[in-house]
């Protein structure tokens, strides 16, 4: 029998990815010609977060900003050093589409690492990021501080597609 914590981990996990499915659902519908659906994929979406972000608290999940940010370095190492090097690997010998993904999120990955421990150190002296502008690829998840004026260094993707954030 799974104990309480493995069960909140789980359902965070579930609720997690409900919430992202829903809101890739709800950008179908939407695109379909369906935007009632999409408001209420969008809607569930939303109560799946509540429900997520419902069982990280129970899990104390959320620490200070300086244990956040650490966390959050830790698992985008994980992800650019160990997770996602295999499956760039399998997807390319099964000659999958999933490669062009995987390595999209490896190479950002390592970008986000960087840029939360440039975030731990300013938190560590007191301070928060200077004034800065973030700009997303839209393709790729490449994060530009300040506005992008060369293509996207992972993706190519041209600087005005970058979306501010």
């Amino acid at each position: 029998m799974a104990t309480t914590l493995e069960n909140m981990k789980s359902a965070f996990a579930g609720e997690s990815q409900a919430n992202q499915k829903y809101r890739a659902f709800a950008k179908k519908a939407e695109k379909d010609g369906f935007p009632n659906v999409a408001r209420l994929f969008r809607t569930a979406a939303e109560a799946e977060r509540i429900h997520a972000e419902g069982h990280l608290a129970a899990m104390e999940g959320v620490g200070s900003t300086a244990d956040n940010l650490q966390a959050a370095i830790n698992g985008e190492t994980y992800e650019y050093k160990e997770m996602y090097p295999p499956m760039v690997e399998q997807a390319k010998a099964d000659e999958h589409a999933a490669q062009r993904m995987f390595g999209y999120a490896l190479d950002a990955e390592a970008v986000h690492a960087e840029l939360y421990a440039l975030a731990l150190e300013a938190v560590k002296k007191g301070k928060d990021l200077d004034n800065v502008e973030f700009y997303l690829c839209p393709v790729c998840g490449y994060i530009e501080l300040g506005r992008p004026t060369d293509k996207c260094p992972v993706c190519g993707t041209k600087p005005q597609k970058f979306v501010l954030v």
